[in-house]
């Protein structure tokens, strides 16, 4: 990137005014007496007064607790080891509920849900929300669910999982969660190393028209895990007719169980530990079993509504939407939502069926202003030649204006492409925030921000509180401009409270302080991400500039010695029309290593000596040589994980005659077969 790029989008001065990131620092200004020149100058702060920032923000976003913090960081140079807010009570379902006692949001909608058929809409008001969440939580107390307990569920994107979760944590007790298009194995990797006390599982689910009935897949679950009946309880899907697997409940027969009669009043909140585990989410599994991923309630919450009211700006008048699944930690992020006021549209099925434009004309009829998927998505409705921006004209002669004033990218990195796609095709007024972070530590590192312009390729910045840099591989900072490991120098709110089962905190440890122990034994958190840092402006340091990720930094191509992310090379394949999409690899070959690309045709094309040419030349253009395929290949599919994410380890290792641990985490595990004993991989 250069200083001299022009902005993609800049927010107008009326838009950077109104903003909450704006209204935050003049609060802060106004209590702390501090003053700000920009928000380079905020995030330096942020990072280097940790306890005034944190509580800063949990006074902003009144966040509501039973006893306050006795100490808001202590050991805070430990990573892991910092302890916030020691002294603290709080429950997380009472912050997210707590619109439901303002008279102004009791009547307001809460959740809206959609799916392929839209005569299942359905809505709740925070009031009807809160309700439902006291009786489901009145049900487990009955049947025994503690604090520390925890509740698994096997559901889609639909009310009662949100319900599930409120009512779990309002007890104290640990959620979990899987999308029904897990596989059987899968499934019993991540529940049955929690020992769930319930099992709330869905009797099936509609996706591209079809109907997938999950009860043999759930009857099996249920003996695996050797819950009782009282412990299954058994949710219908919408709209479908199916029968409930023998041995379990239904979920309204469970919730009217105890014979009592519910009030609006019948929630008691747990007040808990900061640090008390709420969430349980597992890493991708793609490298064996998946590992158990502790989120505490605290860090959860504060981190949550730092980002989205701060970041993403999200008000109570807005309608937020982000397509997910419950698989994916952006489910979780969503769902904190609530705490804001806004309403939440759930969508659950194929968004490209019955049509790719189903998604925005649902935002049109929902009046959806916050819009999230991913990067993936973004690239198929290009390629799919869908054009929003005309749809929002025919819509608002229709009397459905557009709406959307923020879209959010994330899952992997967004092509510079896309960018374009989504200010010439989407909307030329719309915030395009592409964000990045994980389940690692369920929130983001790089983020939005409202008061920031938009550069094509680019995140706008740090999220306030990260101490983000980028590092090589000797532990020493880059300037703007190089490569390499995006890592995190200081304590944050958010990280895991630790991992299930690893009583001495090793696996932990393993999986993000290890990289760089040698050069900084008290901890910093290596992301696995290969990214830069960039500037703009005459700005040539500080921590909060922009940044590019250029992959997973475990994936990263390393021929003649010289570090390639794969992004670089997805970007520049992927504007060609012929290519859907592409997967590279590294294969060790004659002392060195060469670069292999897997590439993945429109509309039934064969590759060709000329197509492997055009590909060559392009990614020559506007790469270097080092970046250039040695072979290319065509594939019929890609193998991806549950959340849609390129598998570039797992096909590595099938190309070297390497095990896959655990095919189980994929998608589609069977296109791994297309990649074993390739002849062309066996020569040059």
């Amino acid at each position: 990137m250069t200083e001299q790029q022009q902005p993609l989008w800049t927010p107008c001065a009326g838009r950077r005014t109104a903003s909450q990131m704006q209204g935050f620092i003049n609060w802060l200004e106004r209590t702390s007496g501090h003053r700000f020149s920009d928000y380079d100058d905020l995030h330096l702060w942020s990072t280097h007064e940790r306890e005034d920032f944190w509580q800063a923000i949990w006074d902003y976003c009144d966040v509501i607790a039973s006893h306050e913090a006795t100490a808001v960081l202590s050991d805070g140079d430990k990573m892991p080891g910092a302890r916030w807010f020691e002294g603290a009570r709080l429950n997380f379902a009472e912050n997210l509920l707590a619109p439901a006692q303002n008279p102004a949001f009791r009547n307001k909608a809460a959740l809206v849900f959609r799916n392929e058929d839209p005569a299942q809409r359905r809505s709740l008001t925070y009031a009807e929300l809160y309700a439902q969440v006291a009786q489901l939580a009145q049900a487990m107390r009955a049947a025994g669910v503690e604090a520390g307990d925890r509740v698994a569920a096997f559901m889609p994107n639909v009310p009662e999982t949100v319900i599930t979760m409120l009512a779990a944590a309002s007890i104290g007790a640990l959620f979990s969660s899987c999308s029904p298009d897990f596989g059987l194995q899968g499934v019993l990797d991540r529940f049955g190393q929690i020992q769930p006390k319930l099992l709330i599982a869905t009797q099936g689910y509609l996706y591209a028209g079809k109907t997938i009935d999950c009860g043999e897949r759930v009857a099996a679950i249920r003996d695996a895990l050797q819950l009782p009946p009282q412990q299954l309880i058994s949710v219908p899907y919408p709209g479908l007719t199916l029968s409930k697997p023998q041995g379990s409940v239904s979920w309204q027969d469970f919730i009217t169980s105890s014979q009592q009669q519910w009030s609006e009043d019948d929630i008691e909140f747990v007040q808990l530990p900061f640090d008390q585990p709420l969430y349980i989410l597992y890493s991708s599994g793609t490298t064996g079993v998946p590992k158990c991923i502790v989120h505490g309630a605290g860090g959860t919450l504060l981190q949550h509504q730092k980002e989205l009211r701060l970041h993403t700006d999200v008000r109570a008048d807005d309608v937020l939407f982000y397509f997910t699944t419950c698989g994916w930690m952006m489910w979780n992020w969503l769902v904190s939502g609530l705490a804001t006021g806004a309403t939440l549209v759930l969508f659950d099925g194929s968004p490209f069926h019955p049509a790719p434009d189903v998604l925005w004309k649902m935002a049109a009829e929902e009046g959806i202003t916050i819009f999230g998927t991913s990067a993936k998505y973004l690239s198929a409705l290009e390629k799919a030649g869908i054009k929003p921006a005309q749809l929002h004209l025919q819509q608002h002669q229709q009397g459905k204006p557009h709406k959307v004033r923020t879209l959010l990218s994330t899952g992997s990195p967004l092509a510079h492409e896309s960018f374009d796609y989504v200010y010439r095709d989407i909307g030329a007024d719309i915030a395009l925030c592409s964000i990045s972070g994980g389940t690692d530590i369920i929130s983001c590192f790089a983020l939005g921000n409202p008061l920031l312009p938009v550069y094509r390729g680019e995140l706008q910045c740090a999220g306030l509180g990260m101490a983000v840099e980028i590092w090589d591989d000797e532990g020493r900072a880059l300037a703007p401009g190089e490569k390499g490991e995006l890592v995190c120098t200081r304590a944050f709110p958010s990280m895991p409270v630790g991992f299930w089962n690893d009583p001495d905190g090793q696996k932990y440890h393993d999986a993000y302080f290890s990289r760089y122990s040698a050069q900084k034994p008290d901890g910093v958190w290596a992301h696995g991400d290969y990214a830069e840092r960039v500037a703009h402006h005459g700005k040539d340091s500080g921590e909060t500039a922009g940044l590019v990720i250029h992959g997973r930094s475990d994936a990263v191509l390393n021929p003649g010695g010289v570090r390639i992310g794969t992004a670089e090379i997805y970007r520049q394949v992927e504007q060609l029309d012929e290519v859907l999409e592409s997967l590279a690899i590294g294969q060790p070959w004659a002392g060195d290593v060469r670069v292999v690309l897997f590439v993945v045709l429109n509309n039934g094309l064969t590759l060709d000596d000329a197509l492997r040419d055009k590909i060559r030349s392009q990614i020559r253009s506007h790469c270097t040589p080092r970046h250039v395929p040695a072979k290319i290949i065509q594939a019929a599919e890609l193998p991806r994980t549950i959340s849609g994410k390129l598998v570039e380890l797992a096909v590595r290792n099938v190309v070297q005659g390497l095990p896959v641990n655990n095919t189980d985490a994929l998608k589609n595990p069977e296109a791994l077969q297309h990649f074993h004993d390739l002849e062309e991989l066996q020569h040059d």
